[in-house]
């Protein structure tokens, strides 16, 4: 599937369009997935929903949601958009586009992020203080 945003950008959920080496080259300078191999980020992408942003059909942007139980819960994942395309709602669309547009729009989200909670409080993302984590 194919969203077209206007002004050259499009939200798009074919894995096979996704310009693997941009995703990697981003998301490697993250704090969240600094040092992490392509292999890995290959790894995770085949085994995850995604959803790719595109400016005139160059990467700008990505999401990925992990179904964690196959029923119920929804891990999402890698979600940027490129500081030069930021500040004019694209990465709200991005969001909107994998939670709410895609396969696991009834489930169950999650998502951990040290910045951009406004961002995910649009989408009913809450606090929650019994949430732990290991690692």
């Amino acid at each position: 599937m194919t969203r077209d945003l206007g002004n050259g950008y499009e939200l798009s959920h074919d894995r096979n369009r996704l310009d693997r080496a941009a995703v990697h080259a981003y998301l490697t300078t993250s704090y969240w997935a600094l040092g992490r191999s392509r292999e890995r980020q290959d790894d995770l992408i085949d085994s995850s929903h995604v959803v790719g942003l595109y400016h005139e059909g160059a990467q700008v942007g990505f999401a990925r949601a992990v179904d964690c139980d196959a029923a119920h819960f929804v891990y999402l994942a890698d979600v940027y958009v490129l500081e030069e395309h930021r500040g004019s709602g694209l990465g709200v669309e991005l969001v909107r586009e994998i939670v709410e547009n895609g396969p696991y729009a009834d489930r169950t989200w999650v998502l951990h992020t040290r910045d951009a909670a406004g961002l995910y409080e649009r989408f009913g993302f809450r606090h929650h203080e019994r949430l732990m984590q290991r690692g």
